[in-house]
């Protein structure tokens, strides 16, 4: 089966890499002349355009910004798509943007497929976690694809369409929440009564048998044991909206979800204000599992 990739950045290619490697035919497109060297480091071929790639592939995986760049791309792709191509969007595109095109495509003759996708740069080594929404024919259909990239049990049918963008959206939600628990107890660590502490001896007793052991705390411990020049590092924390999207819609249904709520005020406050040493440690964690890019003062 040949299968379109558009998108070749950290997840794109990382996706494509692990599907040739399980025996399909990767077509790649990506206009970054830098995603475009990557790509043929990995012997990923390149399609010249996006018309060329759709005319010649069944299945086409989106890796791009989510917003108004998916809705072009689909447009352009229309015209030159064969019936029943299945498009997959595994970036972070907002569940109700995603059940509008789910209806759109089907009403073109296409299906369109939501798949939340986490992972981060470990992702292509070590597999990606996949969370499906759709057509449940569609998403059995491609239970080879969903095992060739996810890992070990990585993969699961959430729902019809939105529900797989639904629940990366949570998902993320609950990552602001984490990384501001872990960074505001090292930054006490670091700040409070025990000016001599050792935070990465700390990170690692607790990676080892303590309840609240995760591969957050892995890269946590990483990152502490470098020893970064912490005054060098600016606290201004990014996002992409998702967590902002989980609070709107946690609000929509009247579910307090407080701690989500707050970690998105502290993401504002950051990049009002330059942050302090807990935004600082979520920006270089942020970095370590997704790539994200943080500034320097």
């Amino acid at each position: 089966m040949k299968v379109g990739i558009i998108g070749l950045g950290r997840m794109g290619l990382g996706i494509a890499v692990r599907l040739q490697k399980a025996g399909f035919q990767i077509i790649g497109y990506d206009p970054s002349a830098q995603a475009q060297a990557e790509a043929h480091k990995e012997n990923i071929s390149l399609s010249p355009s996006l018309e060329s790639l759709g005319s010649q592939v069944s299945v086409i995986w989106l890796l791009v910004p989510q917003g108004q760049l998916i809705d072009d791309i689909l447009i352009q792709l229309k015209s030159v798509l064969q019936k029943n191509t299945i498009l997959i969007d595994a970036g972070n595109s907002k569940y109700t943007d995603s059940q509008r095109r789910a209806q759109e495509m089907a009403s073109a003759g296409f299906y369109f497929i939501d798949c939340g996708t986490s992972g981060g740069v470990h992702g292509k080594e070590q597999g990606y976690s996949l969370m499906l929404g759709g057509d449940k024919k569609i998403y059995e259909q491609l239970i080879p694809q969903w095992k060739a990239i996810a890992a070990p049990q990585g993969y699961a049918y959430m729902g019809p369409s939105g529900a797989g963008h639904f629940v990366k959206m949570v998902h993320n939600g609950i990552e602001y929440g984490l990384l501001q628990a872990y960074a505001e107890g090292f930054q006490l660590l670091k700040e409070g009564p025990f000016k001599d502490l050792n935070v990465t001896e700390i990170a690692q007793v607790w990676n080892h048998g303590a309840i609240i052991r995760s591969w957050i705390l892995e890269l946590t411990q990483e990152i502490v044991k470098k020893q970064p020049a912490w005054e060098s590092i600016s606290g201004a924390i990014k996002e992409n909206g998702t967590g902002a999207w989980t609070v709107e819609t946690a609000q929509q249904y009247k579910i307090p979800v407080p701690v989500i709520e707050k970690s998105l005020e502290v993401r504002a406050w950051s990049r009002k204000t330059g942050g302090n040493f807990a935004t600082k440690l979520i920006a270089l964690l942020r970095n370590a599992f997704g790539g994200h890019p943080y500034d320097h003062t």
